[in-house]
């Protein structure tokens, strides 16, 4: 049986997601930003939390992790380069490792970039046609990426390649609501792409519609993802340096990104 994916608003913008398996009742926790509407959503639903999985140490990310525990005696995973700066963890993970959900398997990716020590989750086949679903946070983003706020851009670059690498139906299931102002950066810099504009009109239409625009389709965002599309002959030649590596392109793409205000 497929894993079940509960997407749940927290905080302004942040999301945390709930995997539960049916057959055996396991349910696992990526990321807390804050406890209270996580709490609601596995009352609503009846399940009982065995796992918290969490990504990286930034507080939205993690705020909510005791009161979590507390309510619930989950077991803590995460990074074991950030086990310094997380609450205190049941087990350590490195890239390579696996997670267990009922008899889902979840394999651990270093993503680094956003922070040095930040890593994903990947269930491969999980999802409820057999997609994989992976908990990517401030890594992959919807039409974006992470700052780079202790990374470099070459390790991020690196993590984008291997999470790209992943099947065009991957769910992405990232850690905030910035599709819209990632997707205004979009069109700024790869204005001629038509499946962007597109998307953005579906986003727009979600938005005023109060719904979620993740997760997001891997195949999505190799489409309209610039920090995904930085070997796209049209993003070299917006930055000037159409002789520009991949990697380069990405980097000049990041730092625009980091100063615009559109």
């Amino acid at each position: 049986m497929p894993l079940i994916l509960e997407t749940i608003p927290c905080l302004a913008d942040n999301y945390a997601y709930l995997i539960h398996d049916p057959a055996t009742g396991e349910t696992a926790l990526i990321d807390v930003p804050e406890a209270p509407p996580i709490l609601a959503r596995l009352s609503e639903k009846g399940w009982v939390l065995h796992q918290i999985f969490i990504t990286h140490h930034h507080p939205d990310h993690i705020d909510g992790v005791a009161d979590m525990v507390a309510a619930t005696g989950a077991a803590v995973l995460g990074g074991a380069d950030d086990a310094h700066r997380l609450p205190p963890l049941a087990r350590t993970l490195r890239e390579g490792d696996t997670v267990s959900v009922g008899a889902h398997e979840g394999r651990v990716l270093d993503v680094s970039g956003h922070t040095v020590g930040h890593i994903a989750f990947v269930f491969d086949g999980a999802g409820e046609e057999g997609e994989t679903l992976a908990f990517t946070a401030d890594s992959l983003m919807a039409a974006g990426c992470g700052r780079l706020f202790e990374g470099t851009p070459d390790q991020m670059w690196a993590s984008l390649q291997k999470l790209a690498a992943l099947p065009d139906d991957t769910w992405v299931c990232s850690g905030h609501e910035y599709t819209t102002s990632n997707l205004a950066f979009a069109a700024h810099v790869d204005a001629d792409n038509p499946a962007l504009h597109a998307r953005i009109e579906k986003v727009k239409k979600a938005r005023a519609e109060g719904r979620a625009t993740v997760p997001s389709r891997l195949s999505g965002e190799k489409a309209t993802n610039p920090f995904l599309r930085s070997g796209e002959a049209a993003l070299k030649s917006f930055i000037g340096q159409p002789e520009a590596t991949d990697a380069q392109t990405f980097a000049a793409l990041r730092a625009l990104k980091d100063n615009f205000r559109g």
